[in-house]
C-alpha cells in the first residue's frame, strides 16, 4: 500500500484496540498487523473474526481486565489506544489508558488519517453502505486501477475486509454515520445512498441526523465528487468545484433502463453521462443490487474503471457477508441471510425477495436491534414486516443498551398484519422451525442472529433436501 498515514509516520510499536472483533475494528488492526506493529486487544466475545486474528499475530482477551492486558501495551509512549464508540465509557481498560497517559482515539479518527493521506472514496447512507462500498472495491480491484479498501463487511470474493495495493493510492472506506464518526473522514469520491433517520438515540431528531449528512458533503475534497441518490432530502454542502452527480435505479445522471428481472436472473442496461453500457448483469441477482450497481459503477468509473471492466466487475461480484447471503438456493427450499435492521432496508430486503420467488412463500425471522430503534420506529418495522406472509419475530438485541421501560418486541408485533406471525425466544426458534413449512426463508438483524445461521441451515437442509426426512 503506497499509503502512510500519520499515524505510521509516528513512532508507535503497538496499536491496542479496544473492541477489536467489530468488523470495522479487525480491518485496521489487519492493517497494522501488515505494516508489522504489534497489535493487541480486547473484545467481549471469542468470534471467527478474533480467531482468525489471533492466528495472524494479534493478542486478543475477552475480559474487561486491566491485568489481561500484556505487558507488550504498557509503554505510553510507544502504544496507540483505539476505540469503537460502542464501548461504553465506563470500560474499565478505557479507563486505565485515559488515566495513564495514553494517546486515545476512536477508530474514525483513525481510518480519517488515512483516507486523508490517499484518493479516499467513502460510501455513506442509513442503508446500502456495505454493499456499495464492497462492490466499488471489488469493481476496482479487478479492474486496472486496483484499490485499497477498508470495509463493513467480509468482501466473499477475498474472503476479507481489508484490501490492500501496492500499486493504487485509492482507498474505499464505509462511511459510519453513527456518533458522526464519518466526520473525521476527507473523501475525494463522497457516495451517499441513502439518508432515511436512524440513530435517534444519538442525534435526537431527524432534522440532525440529516444535517450531519450535510456535514458530510462538505468534507469532500475541492477537486472532487459528490455521488448522491437521487431524491435523498439533503442539501450538499460541498465546495463549488466538486462535481455532483447524482444516481438512482430509474433517474438521474447515472441510472438503469432496459431492466429485465425473471428466472432467478436480473439484466439491465447502465446509463451513464457519456455512454450505455449494455446487458449488465448483477451476481447477485435481486432488485435492490440495480440501484446499488448503478451507484458503485459510478463511483468506479470516476476512480477510471473502463466501462467493459465494470459490466465483469458487476457480474462476478459474490457480495458481502451478511447482505443478500444465499445459505441454501434451490427449488425445494431457499435460505437467505441479511443484516438489514432498520424499517427502510427490510421493505427493499423484502420487496426484492418477492420479485425474484413471486409464487413462493416468504417467511422471515427478525431480530431487532436496539431498545431505542425499536422505540423509534415500531410502527415502521410492523409496516416493513407486514410485507411477509410469515414473521417469526424474536427478542430485541439491546447492544450498548440499557432495557428501557415498555419497550419490547411486542410493541412491533402487535402492529404486524400478515397472514401468519409469531414472538418467540432464540431458544424456541428450532423447534418452531421443525413444525413450519416454509419455502423462502430469510434472516434479518443486526445482532447475534447471525450464530444462529449454522443451526438453522442445518435444520432446513435435515429437514428438506435429506433423502432421509427423519433425520
Amino acid at each position: 500500500m503506497n499509503v502512510v498515514c500519520h499515524i505510521e509516520q509516528m513512532n508507535y510499536d503497538s496499536i491496542y484496540f479496544i473492541g477489536i472483533g467489530g468488523i470495522g475494528m479487525s480491518n485496521l488492526a489487519r492493517y497494522f498487523l501488515s505494516k508489522g506493529k504489534r497489535v493487541g486487544g480486547y473484545d467481549r466475545t471469542e468470534s471467527a473474526l478474533t480467531r482468525l486474528l489471533q492466528e495472524e499475530g494479534a493478542f486478543i482477551h475477552y475480559a474487561d481486565d486491566v491485568h489481561s492486558i500484556p505487558a507488550l501495551f504498557f509503554d505510553n509512549e510507544k502504544t496507540l489506544v483505539v476505540y469503537t464508540p460502542a464501548v461504553p465509557a465506563s470500560h474499565a481498560e478505557l479507563l486505565f489508558f485515559r488515566k495513564h497517559g495514553y494517546r486515545v482515539i476512536k477508530r474514525a479518527q483513525l481510518l480519517g488519517e488515512i483516507t486523508a493521506a490517499s484518493d479516499a472514496v467513502c460510501v455513506a447512507g442509513t442503508h446500502g453502505k456495505t454493499t456499495v462500498s464492497s462492490m466499488i472495491a471489488h469493481l476496482l480491484r479487478q479492474s486496472k486501477v486496483d484499490c485499497n479498501a477498508f470495509l463493513g463487511g467480509i468482501l466473499k470474493n477475498y474472503r476479507t475486509n481489508l484490501l490492500l495495493s501496492d500499486k493504487s493510492n485509492i482507498t474505499v472506506v464505509e462511511a459510519d454515520e453513527y456518533d458522526r464518526s464519518f466526520h473525521w473522514l476527507k473523501p475525494w469520491i463522497a457516495v451517499i445512498t441513502s439518508a432515511d433517520p436512524d440513530h435517534l438515540d444519538i442525534y435526537g431528531t431527524e432534522a440532525a441526523y440529516r444535517e450531519s449528512f450535510e456535514k458530510f458533503t462538505s468534507l469532500v475534497r475541492p477537486d472532487g465528487y459528490l455521488v448522491i441518490r437521487k431524491g435523498i432530502p439533503i442539501t450538499p454542502h460541498s465546495s463549488e468545484t466538486v462535481k455532483i452527480w447524482n444516481y438512482g435505479e430509474s433517474e438521474g445522471d447515472f441510472h438503469a433502463e432496459n431492466i429485465r428481472i425473471g428466472n432467478g436472473e436480473v439484466l439491465f442496461d447502465l446509463v451513464t453521462p457519456s455512454e450505455v453500457i449494455k446487458d449488465i448483469s448483477p451476481g447477485i441477482p435481486v432488485k435492490i443490487n440495480i440501484e446499488n450497481s448503478v451507484a458503485a459503477a459510478a463511483a468506479a468509473l470516476l476512480c477510471g474503471a473502463a466501462p467493459e471492466e465494470i459490466r465483469e466487475g458487476i457480474h462476478t461480484f459474490q457480495g458481502a457477508s451478511r447482505r443478500f447471503d444465499f445459505h441454501i438456493k434451490t427449488d425445494r427450499i431457499v435460505f437467505i441471510d441479511d443484516y438489514a435492521h432498520h424499517p427502510g432496508e427490510l421493505s427493499a430486503a423484502i420487496q426484492s425477495i418477492r420479485a425474484i420467488y413471486p409464487d413462493k412463500k416468504v417467511t422471515a425471522i427478525f431480530q431487532p436491534h436496539l431498545y431505542s430503534r425499536t422505540r423509534d420506529f415500531a410502527s415502521a418495522f410492523a409496516e416493513s414486516l407486514s410485507l411477509l406472509d410469515d414473521v417469526i419475530l424474536l427478542d430485541i438485541y439491546p447492544a450498548r443498551e440499557e432495557p428501557i421501560e415498555g419497550v419490547s418486541s411486542h410493541i412491533i408485533f402487535d402492529k404486524i398484519t400478515s397472514a401468519e406471525k409469531v414472538l418467540c425466544t432464540k431458544q424456541e426458534l428450532p423447534g418452531l422451525l421443525r413444525q413450519k413449512e416454509v419455502e423462502v426463508l430469510v434472516t434479518f438483524g443486526a445482532g447475534d442472529i447471525d450464530r444462529l445461521l449454522p443451526a438453522i441451515e442445518e435444520l432446513l437442509r435435515n429437514k428438506y433436501l435429506s433423502e432421509d426426512k427423519s433425520l
